[in-house]
């Protein structure tokens, strides 16, 4: 070997562990990959490991600029555990990585993945988002799902026993906008402002006035002019064109705002909110970003992570006044991640599985926040598992 390949060689090799490793957090300006961290022990963090980290690592071969949406999805501890999680990159196709025991991947297989792999066959996603155990994806406004059918998730209107590993047909739909995978339930958004809902029916999480389970998609009664959705693991959200916020589903821990604690079937609204400009759902907390910037939260507080300065669920929504810039919103079982517009994210709530990617294992108290990634790190949104304790950043 000549000594000019063998340096070439060499260099090509540390590009390529730069690729898998945790970076300190200063130096996340100056690469170019999405990040991830807490929990790994399905590979879900996507760095070649199954070792938690606890600062960011880079998750293999997904560049930032590349990614258009990444969501995380199921979670876990032990034999239950199933955290995994899927990248839309911009070019239309979609990565996935992480456990695959029902077929979440879409790869064929129920093998779990340590490193990110190609959906074979899928192109032209426009939209995605990961559940607790099944995947939506939005292709020429119709939609594509996998993953466990067990509660009819997958609204094919086919067999709900057996997981399916490979993208399949949502029945009905079209000229759909996006998609919101819960756990064992299915939310899809048209164009037209209309909510279609089908999957597990428990806590009225399909919102359409009744506790039923469906294999197809119905439509959210009386509900029009929706410009967004936001999905928790039970309940979900939806912002109108006038700005105001709906919820169904799940309200035993103050999820649904409405100053009760009771689970509704259909929608309401969301007390004290107007002038909403975004929305965001995690496990059971809710956020709304509003048009001047500040930001509100509610629902499950046990662990901090609505960051109201208490450990008190909220059932209506507290204002965060210590929260500015905020671009996105995630969170998992216990913790919450904020984008912020000077490409940091910031980070409150549990951290015993260092979820909140600074280091340590210590949780945040009263209104504190702690860095994940500091300034200049280009980031412009973040995701989470949805029952679990693993961060995204991209």
């Amino acid at each position: 070997m000549t000594p000019p390949l063998r340096l070439t060689l060499l260099a090509a090799l540390s590009l390529a562990a730069l690729s898998t490793t945790a970076l300190p957090a200063t130096a996340a300006g100056t690469d170019p990959w999405a990040r991830a961290w807490g929990e790994n022990g399905q590979g879900q963090l996507g760095n070649g490991s199954v070792l938690g980290q606890q600062t960011p690592s880079a998750v293999t071969g997904i560049a930032r600029d590349d990614v258009r949406r990444l969501s995380g999805g199921g979670g876990g501890a032990a034999a239950a555990a199933n955290a995994f999680a899927v990248a839309l990159l911009k070019d239309g196709t979609v990565k996935s990585w992480g456990a695959n025991t029902t077929g979440q991947l879409g790869n064929g297989t129920t093998t779990a993945q340590n490193f990110p792999g190609t959906v074979a066959g899928l192109s032209g996603v426009s939209a995605i988002s990961a559940g607790l155990n099944h995947v939506l994806a939005v292709k020429g406004g119709r939609i594509l799902a996998w993953g466990s059918n067990a509660s009819k998730q997958l609204g094919t209107g086919q067999d709900t026993t057996n997981p399916y590993r490979n993208p399949i047909p949502v029945q009905s739909l079209d000229k759909v906008k996006d998609v919101g995978a819960g756990c064992d339930f299915s939310v899809a958004l048209r164009q037209d402002g209309t909510v279609w809902t089908w999957g597990k029916g428990d806590n009225g999480r399909l919102g359409t006035g009744n506790n039923t389970t469906r294999e197809t998609p119905q439509k959210v009664p009386d509900l029009a002019d929706v410009e967004s959705i936001a999905v928790g693991c039970e309940y979900v959200l939806a912002l109108t064109a006038d700005g105001t916020v709906k919820a169904w589903g799940k309200g035993g821990e103050g999820q649904l705002g409405n100053d009760a604690t009771a689970d509704s079937n259909k929608p309401v609204d969301v007390a004290y909110l107007d002038a909403v400009a975004k929305i965001f759902a995690t496990n059971a907390t809710g956020f709304a970003v509003l048009d001047d910037g500040s930001v509100a939260g509610w629902g499950r507080n046990t662990e901090r992570q609505l960051g109201d300065g208490t450990a008190a669920n909220r059932t209506t929504p507290v204002v965060l006044d210590h929260l500015k810039g905020v671009q996105d919103i995630a969170g998992g079982l216990d913790f919450t991640l904020a984008a912020l517009d000077d490409g940091s994210v910031i980070a409150w709530g549990a951290n015993a599985a260092a979820q909140l990617g600074d280091g340590t294992t210590t949780g945040t108290t009263g209104t504190a926040t702690t860095t994940a990634l500091p300034p200049g790190s280009a980031v412009t949104h973040v995701s989470a598992t949805t029952t679990g304790k693993s961060g995204f950043a991209y």
